[in-house]
């Protein structure tokens, strides 16, 4: 598969930053081994759900690196998007809309997708979505992580879209 472009606007790629930046500061604060905050918790399931301690055996040797590639991840998302010239501090008003064009390898395509689908983890911990019928569509937030499912998605789309 060649390189993939994305198109976003500067203000979509100003917010998108500042929510891999956040997404960056939770993993910072969560130390090795500490699964105390549910959000990182949700990011390294339980691999054996039926037994606790076997679940948290695993957990504690696998998950420094699982956070690693998620920060990795994260890094790589934010260098996109600086490398596009998504530049929060130059957004104004009247360049809010102007198109970002984003050049993806096919590495980088797997690490966007999996630093959005964690992002859109710790949202809905955040939020306590477990469900479909825990969605509030009056609440703002909401539209953070409806806006991080579009993205996935129609990643997912162009992927397919030249697989197949």
């Amino acid at each position: 598969m060649s390189d993939l472009t994305v198109d976003m606007s500067r203000i979509e790629a100003a917010h998108l930053m500042g929510l891999v930046g956040q997404f960056l500061d939770v993993l910072d604060a969560s130390p090795p081994g500490d699964s105390t905050d549910p959000a990182v918790h949700r990011l390294t399931p339980d691999a054996y759900p039926e037994d606790g301690d076997a679940s948290a055996d695993f957990r504690s040797m696998t998950q420094a690196d699982l956070l690693d590639r998620r920060r990795g991840d994260a890094r790589v998302v934010l260098a996109g998007l600086t490398n596009a010239g998504a530049d929060p501090d130059a957004l104004t008003e009247d360049n809010s809309l102007d198109i970002v064009s984003l050049r993806l390898t096919v590495d980088d395509l797997a690490s966007w997708l999996r630093a959005l689908a964690a992002l859109r983890l710790v949202l809905a911990e955040r939020l306590g979505i477990t469900t479909e019928d825990d969605h509030d569509d009056e609440d703002p937030r909401f539209a953070i992580y409806d806006w991080l499912g579009y993205r996935l998605d129609a990643l997912v789309r162009e992927v397919d879209s030249r697989e197949g």
